[in-house]
C-alpha cells in the first residue's frame, strides 16, 4: 500500500499548492483515480486538463488529455507520456506540465514552484496520525517500496476508500458489461506480470475509460449503437449503428435491410494504435455497401476529425460514433442492396482498400484543404 499512500500525500500537496483561487494553475478536482487541472493563459483563457491515474501507476505515468485542440497544450501533454521513474509521479508530472505550458505561452513559472511542491512542507495523515515525510527517506525508500509492492499495487482500486471510487465508476453498467471490464483488467494484469503487454499503457487505459463510459451512456443503453471487442482486444472494435435520423432516406434503407437480410445495423470497424488518444482510430464501414455519406471506396470515411490534422485527444469514442452517424445522414448515404451479395462485399469493402483510399484522400486534402460546410448545414 506504500504507493497508494504516497499518491494520497502527493494529491494533498497539489491541492494545497494550487487552490481553485490560483491565478495561473488550479487543481479543480483530485482523487486517487483522476486529476483535473486548469491552466490560465495571460489572455485569461482557461484550459482544463485531465489525468487518469492508471492501474500500473507509478510504473507508468498518468494518462493526460485536454478539452482543447490548442497545440501548445496537446504538445505539453504528449511529452508527459514519455517519462519514467520518479517523473511518473503526479507531483513531478504537474511540475513538468506547468513548466511546459508556461514556456509555450511565454509566461514565467511561479518562482516558488519547487517550494510549493515540496513533499516535506505538508504534514500527511495516514490512518489518523500525522506523519512528516523527509526527502531523503522518500527518495531512498521509493524504489525499494515499489519493488516490494509491485504486484500488490498494480491496482489502485484497493480496500480503503478506493473501493468507493470503483463503485461510482461502475454505477449504471449492466452486469454483463461489468464482467467484460473485469475480464479485460484481469487479462491486462496477467500480460503485465508476464511482460507481454500489447499496445501502450497510455492507449490501453484511455480505451478502458472510453469503453466504461460507453457502457454507462444513455445512447448505448437506448440501442442507438452497440460495441463488441474483436477477440477481446481493446485495440479493435466492431461498432453497430442501429438508429439514425428517422426522417432520412438512410433510415428507410435500414428498415428495408432488416426486412430483406435480417440485419438491423450498419457495421463499422475501429482500429486503434498505441499512440491513441494522440492519433485517431482508423474507421471503416464493413457492411452494408453504402453510396454517398462521405463513404469512400473500400469503406473508409471522409471526415477531417479522423485525420491527424483534425483529431483532438479530447474527443470521446461515443462522440466520434455519433458524428459519423450525422455525417452519413448529412451526406445522403444510401444502402446499395445489389452490392451486398456474398462475393461482391468482400471484393469491394476490405481493410487494405479502405486504408489505401483513405491515404489518398488525406494527401489530397493536405494539399487543397478541407471544405467547411455553412453553419446552417450543421
Amino acid at each position: 500500500m506504500a504507493c497508494l499512500n504516497t499518491l494520497k500525500q502527493e494529491i494533498r500537496v497539489l491541492e494545497n499548492a494550487f487552490p481553485k483561487t490560483d491565478e495561473l494553475f488550479q487543481v479543480v478536482a483530485a482523487s486517487v483515480d483522476e486529476l483535473t487541472c486548469r491552466f490560465i493563459s495571460k489572455t485569461g483563457k482557461k484550459y482544463d486538463i485531465h489525468a487518469n491515474i492508471t492501474e500500473t501507476y507509478p510504473h507508468s505515468p498518468p494518462v493526460w488529455f485536454a478539452e482543447t485542440e490548442d497545440t501548445n497544450v496537446t504538445n505539453a501533454i504528449e511529452r508527459l507520456s514519455n517519462t519514467s521513474g520518479r517523473d511518473n509521479h503526479v507531483l513531478q508530472q504537474v511540475k513538468l506540465l506547468l513548466r511546459e505550458l508556461c514556456a509555450a505561452y511565454g509566461m514565467e513559472e511561479p518562482p516558488d514552484l519547487e517550494d510549493r511542491l515540496d513533499l516535506v512542507s505538508v504534514p500527511q495523515v495516514i490512518n489518523g496520525s500525522d506523519v512528516i515525510d523527509h526527502h531523503e527517506e522518500y527518495e531512498d525508500s521509493e524504489m525499494e517500496e515499489e519493488e516490494e509492492d509491485m504486484e500488490e499495487d498494480i491496482h489502485l482500486e484497493m480496500e480503503d476508500n478506493s473501493s468507493s471510487h470503483a463503485a461510482q465508476k461502475d454505477e449504471g453498467i449492466d452486469p454483463g458489461n461489468l464482467a467484460t471490464l473485469d475480464r479485460l483488467k484481469a487479462n491486462q494484469r496477467q500480460d503485465y506480470l508476464r511482460g507481454s503487454i500489447s499496445g501502450s499503457v497510455q492507449a490501453t487505459d484511455r480505451l478502458m475509460k472510453e469503453l466504461r463510459d460507453i457502457y454507462r451512456s444513455d445512447s448505448f443503453k437506448k440501442g442507438v449503437y452497440s460495441v463488441e471487442l474483436v477477440n477481446d482486444s481493446l485495440y479493435e472494435w466492431n461498432v453497430k449503428l442501429q438508429i439514425v435520423d428517422s426522417d432520412s432516406p438512410l433510415h428507410n434503407d435500414m428498415v428495408l435491410l432488416k426486412e430483406k437480410e435480417g440485419t438491423d445495423h450498419i457495421l463499422f470497424n475501429f482500429h486503434f494504435k498505441e499512440m491513441y488518444p494522440f492519433e485517431p482510430p482508423f474507421v471503416r464501414v464493413v457492411h452494408p455497401v453504402i453510396s454517398g455519406g462521405y463513404v469512400l471506396v473500400g469503406g473508409a470515411i471522409c471526415m477531417e476529425l479522423l485525420t491527424k490534422q483534425g483529431w483532438s485527444s479530447a474527443y470521446t469514442i461515443e462522440a466520434v460514433i455519433m458524428q459519423i452517424a450525422a455525417t452519413l445522414v448529412k451526406g445522403k448515404a444510401r444502402i446499395q442492396f445489389g452490392a451486398n451479395k456474398a462475393g461482391k462485399v468482400s471484393g469491394q469493402y476490405s481493410l487494405a482498400r479502405a486504408q489505401q483510399s483513405f491515404k489518398s484522400l488525406v494527401q489530397i486534402h493536405e494539399k487543397n484543404g478541407w471544405f467547411t460546410p455553412p453553419k446552417e448545414d450543421g
